[in-house]
């Protein structure tokens, strides 16, 4: 089982030096002890209660990877502090990732208050997630309702699925805003067919669109 090795302390003070080494050596033991193979040591100085730090967002990047099954921490405090600790508890867990300590030697075991509020946020992105697949839903059957065919709209779909669309289908964009959807049902319908695009981003177009055909005009 590939594991990373994450240290932090809260100062940028010399003698803080001697709290990463510890954390490093120990933890180092603590994977040795479970036959992990650490494939990442990252050590940071940084206040827990930020979450715009280098090394956590590395911690991150790597577990986005799949490649890595568990992350070896002093205790759940090194990865952050307050609201940032649940966020970050929150963020790894979901990957399904095994947290590894030095205080519970071995695996994490989460406070009864900590397990509760998780549970409350993943119920919560739940629902986020239910209600934007509703909101796509809802777009397409309105536009669906006023003559809008996306079979013939938005060709060749089948050959770029899974793929994220780098250009944005601007003639579809003022096709359903002429439908009288709004920007942010246009963007969620765009991207319920793999076009990474945000509300901003739709209006903008569609504005550039029309100042185009406006100069045409003069």
């Amino acid at each position: 089982m590939n594991a990373i090795v994450y240290c932090r302390v809260s100062t940028n003070k010399e003698t803080q030096e001697t709290s990463l080494k510890r954390q490093e050596e120990e933890l180092t033991q603590l994977a040795s002890q479970y036959q992990l193979n650490v494939v990442s040591i990252i050590r940071e100085q940084a206040s827990g209660f930020d979450l715009e730090r280098d090394g956590i967002l590395e911690l991150l990047d790597l577990l986005k990877k799949k490649t890595v099954q568990a992350v070896l921490i002093q205790d759940e405090t090194r990865l952050g502090r307050g609201n940032a600790k649940i966020a970050l508890l929150h963020c790894i867990l979901k990957e399904g990732v095994k947290l590894y300590t030095i205080s519970h030697n071995g695996e994490l075991q989460l406070s009864e208050s900590d397990s509760m509020v998780l549970q409350i946020v993943g119920m919560v992105e739940e629902y986020q997630r239910k209600l934007h697949n509703i909101k796509i839903k809802r777009g397409m059957k309105r536009a669906v309702s006023q003559g809008y065919k996306p079979e013939k709209n938005l060709k060749n779909l089948e050959w770029n699925s899974g793929r994220e669309k780098i250009e944005v289908p601007i003639e579809e964009i003022v096709r359903l805003r002429k439908n009288k959807l709004t920007f942010s049902e246009i963007a969620a319908i765009l991207r319920g067919f793999g076009y990474n695009i945000s509300k901003a981003t739709v209006h903008r177009r569609y504005q550039e669109s029309q100042q185009s055909i406006d100069t045409e005009n003069e």
